[in-house]
């Protein structure tokens, strides 16, 4: 690694004037900095706070493929890192970034680590985060598989449908809830029951602002519509939080030509032999005419 040729040059003095600091990018835009130094610094638009009690652990690095990793420990606090915000996975794969500073010149530093945070664990009004690096990711499967059902995600760059167009989603506000995953909304009645079942739910404001949620069911009963999500969100929803809610995708060739008009970018083979079509005799099955499964 080659260092920055101030820093570079005050280390070889041999008497030195540095600290670490890190920066934590989280999903949803909040970007906070820490540091061991008993003064807090100011460097890349980042306030580095000097009395948030985080620290971390020495970084290991390696050449190849292993993965780079290290812990930071820290306390919970309210005006740092905070409980509430941990257990609502805010801090979920949060980007890092760990500099090598020079306090009395933060112009004379270098940056030494860059990943994400991992598993955290708590306890005793402390937290463990797991650093990986950026290494992390080459450990991740790779490549596509050939099945019936479409294999991208709505509303992703392979799909290409605009979830933003008219018709594909709407706001409101939350009239009901039930142990975090179960919804009443007004009835929306320019979408048909069941037009959000798998689909998207996203928390507009509220303590669970930034959050969502994969729908389970969705159903019109005496002129409201009731939402049921796959699990609880992970911070308290309430009556008067707004919500977007985003049609689902149940994957299948018809859905996408009929519901989305998006077949041209199916991604999925529908077809395909099934197994049980690959185990029998033509004779006996009767399907030889090589049609597609629909």
């Amino acid at each position: 690694m080659a260092f920055h040729e101030g820093l570079a040059a005050h280390l070889a003095t041999g008497v030195t004037t540095t600290c670490h600091a890190w920066a934590i990018d989280r999903a949803d835009g909040v970007v906070m900095g820490f540091t061991d130094h008993d003064r807090g610094l100011v460097f890349e638009g980042i306030d580095f706070r000097a009395d948030s009690g985080l620290s971390a652990l020495a970084l290991q690095r390696g050449t190849g493929l292993a993965v780079d990793n290290s812990e930071a420990i820290g306390a919970l606090t309210d005006a740092a890192i905070r409980e509430a915000d941990i257990d609502a996975g805010r801090f979920d794969g949060a980007g890092v970034r760990a500099w090598l500073v020079n306090w009395t010149d933060v112009a004379q530093r270098q940056l030494m680590f860059r990943g994400t945070i991992g598993e955290i664990r708590r306890a005793g009004g402390a937290f463990t985060a797991e650093l990986r690096g950026l290494t992390e990711a080459l450990n991740q499967p790779r490549g596509r598989v050939y099945q019936t059902p479409c294999g991208a995600v709505l509303g992703d760059a392979a799909c290409g449908v605009d979830l933003g167009a008219p018709g594909y989603a709407a706001e409101a506000e939350v009239l009901g809830v039930e142990e975090g995953q179960r919804l009443v909304l007004p009835g929306l009645p320019d979408f048909e029951a069941g037009w959000f079942a798998r689909g998207r739910l996203v928390v507009l404001d509220g303590a669970a602002e930034g959050l969502s949620g994969v729908v389970k069911r969705d159903v019109i009963a005496e002129g409201a519509r009731h939402v049921d999500l796959w699990q609880a969100l992970r911070a308290p929803l309430s009556v008067g939080d707004r919500i977007r809610i985003e049609a689902g995708c149940d994957k299948r060739m018809e859905t996408c030509r009929y519901k989305f008009n998006n077949l041209l970018n199916y991604q999925g083979f529908p077809d395909i032999p099934g197994e049980d079509w690959m185990t029998v005799m033509p004779a006996q099955s009767g399907a030889t005419g090589g049609g597609s499964r629909r």
